[in-house]
This record gives structure tokens, sequence and C-alpha cells, in this order.
């Protein structure tokens, strides 16, 4: 058996996905032959190991035939179809609706292989795509999300089948991989200190909160000279997010690190990690931040209950007061208490072995 993974593309605003795509590919036998397609965008791009992977060089109009592009999609589907025949795949693995737009068309008509399509977030499912996958042959796919929540959602609207498939860490090899403190803060520029750091991590795009996120912490700082916010990484909206930082009230308070590579390393440079999320299929940063031990503070969304219970710290999307009061509460609460029993919540290991088990009988067709 040969597993074709089918992602969209690459580079930083897919790397949760990739980020699962590999930790599901890596539950499966070693020796079972894995080669990636990069729909569009470069291996070079991605932030985990890809390798063996084909570079398709698709732009999006082709993908999703607009316009001139409608004539050539027979054409695309036939080059499509020669590869994965020549592959002898057995097994495809699709990232999203998108992808499973462009690769269903053609899968159809291959009866020797069997498609799982993977759901990362909420969707727009138009008519056309819920026909399209109520219309694949049921015993030979599968759908899964990452997170019951988006489960649930998908299949009442679907009216099929979707599978949950909680992303997951393997915890012993994600803990083995952390800096320690004065190494963490070292590396971020941060001085080794009793200065208390808040970190929020992902991408600068609206759905992430970061804008929020300042507003609230200018609110509860404004009497702590020695609290910190770092926020890592890279995105559209970083301009606007410098231009908020460099205002006098949270002037010297707010580091802005852009891209940092292996950031799951350095979580144990943080008291405390705010995730200020819009909306999240999962949310692979509380995952991380509670392995790594550093309690989190989130936006009251579902899919952030289902992980943390009540345990968890939430606080309403996009509202600025109730963030800043509950950042204050943060800064002068027992980090320690609350991460282990975010920790105790989130059951790490069970969580592990689920995923494995969930992960390996999807791709073998034991799960239908």
């Amino acid at each position: 058996m040969s597993i074709i993974n089918v992602m969209w593309a690459g580079g930083s605003p897919f790397a949760s996905v990739h980020k699962v795509h590999h930790q599901i590919l890596s539950r499966i036998e070693p020796a079972t032959p894995v080669k990636t397609w990069l729909l569009q965008g470069s291996a070079s791009a991605c932030q985990v190991d890809v390798e063996p992977v084909r570079e398709w060089k698709l732009t999006s109009a082709q993908l999703k035939g607009r316009h001139v592009w409608r004539l050539f999609k027979p054409l695309m589907h036939g080059r499509f179809r020669q590869a994965l025949l020549d592959s002898d795949a057995r097994v495809v693995l699709l990232d999203g609706v998108g992808v499973a737009r462009a690769l269903l068309p053609v899968l159809q008509d291959l009866p020797q292989i069997r498609v799982v399509v993977i759901f990362h977030g909420a969707t727009r499912l138009n008519a056309a795509v819920r026909d399209l996958l109520r219309g694949f042959p049921a015993s030979r796919l599968n759908l899964a999300a990452v997170s019951e929540t988006l489960a649930t959602s998908l299949q009442g609207e679907l009216d099929l089948p979707v599978f949950t498939l909680r992303s997951a860490f393997d915890p012993v090899a994600f803990r083995s991989a952390l800096m320690p403190r004065a190494e963490a803060r070292a590396r971020l520029g941060l001085p080794d200190t009793d200065v208390r750091v808040f970190g929020a991590i992902g991408r600068l795009v609206d759905s992430k909160g970061f804008a929020s996120l300042l507003q609230a912490f200018a609110r509860a700082a404004v009497d702590q000279p020695e609290w910190r916010l770092v926020i890592v990484g890279d995105g559209p909206r970083r301009e606007a997010l410098e231009a908020r930082i460099a205002e006098a009230d949270l002037a010297g308070k707010v580091v802005l690190t852009g891209h940092v590579g292996n950031v799951a390393r350095l979580y144990k440079a943080f008291d405390w990690i705010l995730i200020p999320s819009v909306a999240e299929g999962l949310g692979l940063i509380l995952q991380e931040a509670v392995l790594a031990g550093a309690p989190v503070l989130v936006s009251e969304l579902a899919v952030f209950r289902e992980q943390l219970g009540d345990t968890g710290w939430y606080a309403p999307v996009n509202d600025d007061e109730r963030w800043s009061e509950a950042i204050r509460r943060a800064g002068q609460a027992c980090a320690e208490g609350v991460a282990a029993a975010q920790y105790r919540a989130l059951a790490p290991e069970a969580a592990w072995l689920n995923f494995t088990q969930t992960a390996r009988q999807l791709i073998s067709g034991s799960r239908q």
C-alpha cells in the first residue's frame, strides 16, 4: 500500500495543517511509502518535512476552474489521474474542501483507491461541494475533523458520518524537545528575571484577534511595568499591529518577534499563553502550551471548552474589557496550579493514544 498526501500549499498560513497531516502519517507503518503533493507553492516553504514531494505549481484559478481555466479542467484531471495510476496509490489523504473539490472527481473512477478527507476548520460548503461528497462511493470515503465540535457541525450540514480525529502530540517527545526557561527567553531576547511574560503565537491575521488583545493588554498592564506581552508570528496585519505597539500605553511592553523557527520549543519562556482567536478548528497552540506546562487564557469558543472544560480560563471574543480583567487575574494567579489542572483536563497521554488509534483506522480502512 502506498499513500498520497495531497495538500493545498506550503508556507506559514498552512503550517498547522501540515503539522496535523505530519502527525497522522507518523502513526502508519514505517515501511509504507508516502508521497506528498503540493498543489501550490514549494516544499521549502513548509515547516515540516514533506519529502518526497511533487510540486504541481498550479494557481487557484486553475484549481477552481475559473474563467478560461474551466476549458482546461479535463486536462488537469487527466494529469492527476495518470499521476495517481503511476504512484500505485491505495490511500489518498486530502487536505480539506478545496483539495477534495479538485481531486474527488478524478478519484471517483479509481475504485482501487480509498480517500480520507481531513477538515481543519469551519468552511463554506456550497451545494456543489455537498453533492460531490455525498455522491462519492461511501465505502471508499472517510471524512474526519480535528475536533468533536467541528465534526458535529459538519455532520449536521452534510448529513454524512464525520469522524473525530482530534489532533494530538506525543507528550514525551514534545516535552523532551522544550528549551529550558533561560534559554528560551534568551532566544526571544527576553531577560531571565521575574518579569511576567504573556505569550501569543500565530499568524498576524484578523481571525487571531491580536488587535483586540493589544487593547486589552494595554488596559491590564497600565500599572504593571514588569509585565510583557510577546507576540510570535508574521502576516499581513503586522504593520498595523506594530503601529499600535508603538503608542505610548504599550511602548516598551510588547515585543513582536516576527516568524520564529521551531517556536514549539520555546513555551517555557512564557508564564501564560493568550489565545484570543475569533474562530478555530482545534487550536494547536492550546495543546502545545498545556503540554509545555504553560497555562492558557483563551477565547470563549466551544472547541476550547471541548478540550479544557471547567479548567479553562475564558474571555469573550473581541471583548477588550473582559480580556483585560482576565489578564489581570491571570497575572496574579498561581500559574503552576492552573497549568496542572489544564493538563489533567486535556489528558495528553490518552489523547495521543486515541489519535494514534483513530489515524491508523482511517488510513487502513478499518473505521467506516
